[in-house]
């Protein structure tokens, strides 16, 4: 079921809808049992997800929601290894979850009671239901750049002689070589032809190890390149971009292009050995529903993975537009491939972290 590119488009939404619409998708559902433990990621991301998703699951579903944050799909190998599985689902991302499917990390999902019949194509596996479509994109501080001499591209992110500045960039390889390999020249079209080889990795990496001297941070969370944007650390980052969404929000001086964006997905899964399995497929289940999915760009900018959330009247078309989803945006970018993830992410994430550490 895994897929390395999709497609889809927005409908045209009305606004006005009110809230009753999607209460009424609640009504008469008998309430479940149990609890589940959520991890994911901190910040405004796990706080948007806990408004849009989790506590209105709680309530249509009776089952009990806690949280907590964790380092990824690292620290459930090492849950999984040591027979101690603390989660029953976890968000990641989604080249992360096709890596940790193949070292059989995961229990296989059951869509015979999570319905992705709406669901856009390419968005779900057989163990990562889509919870929500971002995009890894490019970021600069207005204060350093105004909007006529603002970066349009990975060269010019990478060129620090013609944009001068301090950079950020993330600390591990999942959506770091694909910016590196484009800011070498290589065109979107045929990025993951060249990164499909220790050939192609090694120039990645080379190219971000000529950069290194002005990468004053590599980040390690959402919040983290947020945070730096809003203190002004740096003046050029990778990152999400609903992150820098809600930054602005906050006062950071920041804006972003989806030109040359990687456009991916966060997905839910559930960890092989996981204490509340059933349960956790019922809730998955329930925050699969589009009136749930419908909730989250209110709180961030991302989109909804279950295309029905665009057509019952919670997003509006001026928020539809700025959604790494929508058509006019989605065209810019390159679509992540799992296939890649799933192949080279552990060989590449350890001649990423030799670079590093050098």
């Amino acid at each position: 079921m895994m897929k390395s590119t999709w497609k889809f488009t927005t409908n045209t939404v009305t606004a006005g809808a009110t809230a009753l619409a999607a209460l009424g998708a609640y009504a008469g559902v008998a309430l479940a049992e149990g609890s589940v433990t959520i991890a994911s990621w901190g910040g405004s991301y796990q706080e948007a997800q806990d408004k849009a998703l989790f506590q209105p699951g709680a309530k249509s579903t009776g089952i009990e929601v806690k949280q907590e944050t964790y380092g990824g799909m690292s620290d459930v190998r090492l849950k999984v290894q040591a027979g101690a599985v603390p989660w029953d689902i976890v968000s990641s991302g989604s080249g992360s979850a096709a890596r940790a499917a193949e070292e059989g990390l995961l229990e296989k999902l059951d869509y015979n009671v999570i319905d992705v019949s709406t669901f856009y194509p390419g968005l779900y596996t057989d163990t990562c239901v889509g919870s929500d479509v971002f995009s890894t994109v490019m970021a600069w501080n207005t204060n350093t750049y105004s909007d006529d001499k603002a970066p349009k591209s990975w060269a010019d992110f990478f060129d620090a002689d013609k944009f001068p500045g301090k950079r950020a960039y993330r600390n591990k390889v999942s959506g770091a070589l694909e910016p590196a390999i484009m800011g070498d020249g290589v065109a979107p079209a045929d990025v993951y032809k060249v990164l499909d080889s220790e050939e192609g990795i090694n120039r990645a990496i080379e190219r971000i190890r000529q950069l290194k001297p002005h990468i004053a941070v590599f980040w390690k969370s959402g919040a983290q390149h947020a945070q730096l944007m809003k203190d002004g650390e740096v003046d050029m980052t990778t990152g999400w971009n609903g992150r820098f969404d809600n930054a602005a929000k906050d006062g950071a001086k920041v804006k972003y292009t989806f030109n040359q964006g990687l456009l991916d997905y966060d997905c839910f899964a559930i960890p092989k050995g996981a204490p509340n399995k059933d349960t956790a497929m019922k809730f998955l289940a329930e925050i699969s529903k589009a009136e749930l999915q419908a909730n989250l760009p209110l709180h961030i900018t991302y989109g909804p993975s279950n295309k029905k959330a665009y057509e019952i009247g919670q997003i509006d078309e001026e928020l539809a537009r700025k959604m790494p989803s929508h058509p006019d945006n989605a065209a810019m970018q390159v679509p992540v491939s799992l296939e890649w993830y799933a192949k080279w992410e552990q060989k590449a994430s350890a001649m990423y972290q030799d670079m590093l550490t050098e």
